[in-house]
């Protein structure tokens, strides 16, 4: 009997023992459990977010691209099958025939940018050097021809690749209003709206689109070469150190820039000259762009407004890519906007009034009046819109009051 009590008393203890051990052991494996916990929570954090993120930058690089959804209930177009509605185009050449075997089943663009540049046969040397650098870098190139001279470019090896536009007189806006629609554009990731008086030999368009991803620069200009025929604002000119810049510091003259400044030419501002836009940000600048007011001049105050956000930080001066304004004269004399008139319409208007007329002081007059009424119908857009909020004045007085509560805070310590 004594034996018995002996044995259930050993196996109890045994038992006992045994229970012990396995706590211990799922004791010491509760900090390994949480450390592994942790990490797959971090793990399965950083990837959805990573997804998020793509997903959010697909959206933004082809919302534009895809076709529009019609309502059922459109009245001009309840005639079609929704699935044949194809809202936009592109400027992409395309062969009269070809082989069957060839014959693409969708369309494949091998061109991502567009390059359009009003033209004279003056500036053709130039202009050859500009479309060299840009053509072979997976670029469209358009060009206006303000002087009507389309037949003396044939002789280059790449004219018959370009698309060539003639209207006689008219401005670089006048052409991009018209020619440059963001349905008819909306394959091109960036539009190069140039001057044709630039020079490019420090210029890689390549390396120029990749900055401007990587820095997400929605609106954005090549700087200027310091030696540079003409520069109007200094935020244009090239800061040799830097790979970028979006601000300027100015102490003299009549424009004060410092870091308070908040806005154009300070700030948030690229010129009209070589202006470079994202899809989006050509879309809202293609209708800030007056249909009648032909030199543009005062919508570059205002591009900031298209960039899709804070201006400071998406509109941007490249300097590691920079070009060389020539500052070549033209009809209407300096200034941005300018406009390039044939010496055919000088001696036309000449002949018309019967005495000899500046031709470039009327283009300059023209200009400086299209200016204040583009500034007229800013503000009158402003009074009638009753539920627009200006996004910069609301920055503003976030900054101020930053600011102020920054000042209380040093002095109460």
């Amino acid at each position: 009997m004594t034996s018995i009590k002996s044995l259930r008393w050993l196996m109890r203890k045994k038992s006992g023992l045994s229970d012990g051990g396995k706590s211990s052991f799922r004791m010491k494996q509760l900090p390994f459990m949480a450390v592994l916990c942790t990490v797959m929570l971090f793990i399965v954090y950083r990837t959805t977010k990573y997804q998020y993120h793509q997903e959010e930058i697909d959206k933004r690089w082809s919302f534009w691209a895809e076709p529009k959804a019609y309502p059922a209930t459109s009245g001009k177009l309840k005639g079609l099958p929704r699935g044949i509605i194809h809202a936009n185009s592109d400027l992409e050449l395309r062969p009269l025939w070809s082989r069957s075997s060839s014959r693409p089943k969708d369309n494949v663009y091998s061109n991502c940018n567009l390059l359009a540049v009003p033209v004279g046969i003056k500036q053709k040397q130039n202009v050859d050097a500009m479309v060299q650098k840009f053509l072979p870098e997976n670029f469209t190139i358009i060009l206006f021809h303000y002087d009507g001279n389309v037949d003396g470019w044939w002789n280059l090896d790449w004219t018959s690749k370009a698309i060539h536009i003639v209207a006689r007189n008219q401005t670089k806006w006048w052409f991009a209003k018209r020619f440059l629609h963001p349905d008819i554009v909306s394959i091109y990731d960036y539009i190069f709206l140039w001057d044709e008086d630039l020079g490019v030999e420090h210029f890689s368009p390549s390396r120029y689109v990749k900055i401007i991803k990587e820095e997400g620069l929605e609106i954005s200009q090549p700087a200027l070469d310091p030696n540079s025929t003409e520069i109007h604002h200094r935020i244009t000119i090239r800061a040799r150190t830097k790979k970028f810049h979006g601000r300027v510091y100015e102490r003299r003259g009549s424009t004060r820039c410092s870091d308070s400044s908040e806005g154009p030419p300070c700030t948030g501002f690229v010129e009209g000259m070589a202006p470079v836009f994202s899809r989006p940000a050509w879309y809202c600048t293609w209708h800030l762009i007056q249909n009648d007011l032909v030199h543009g001049w005062g919508v570059d105050m205002k591009l900031g407004y298209c960039a899709q956000g804070d201006r400071t930080k998406n509109v941007g001066v490249v300097d590691s890519e920079y070009v060389f304004h020539k500052g070549i004269q033209t009809l209407g004399g300096s200034g941005h906007g300018m406009t390039k008139v044939s010496k055919l319409k000088k001696t036309a208007t000449q002949r018309q009034s019967g005495a000899g007329i500046d031709v470039r002081t009327e283009i300059r007059r023209q200009s400086t009046w299209e200016f204040e009424i583009f500034k007229e119908r800013w503000n009158e857009a402003i009074a009638e819109d009753k539920n627009w909020v200006d996004p910069f004045k609301s920055d503003r007085r976030r900054i101020r009051r930053r600011r102020d509560t920054q000042r209380l805070s040093k002095h109460f310590v």
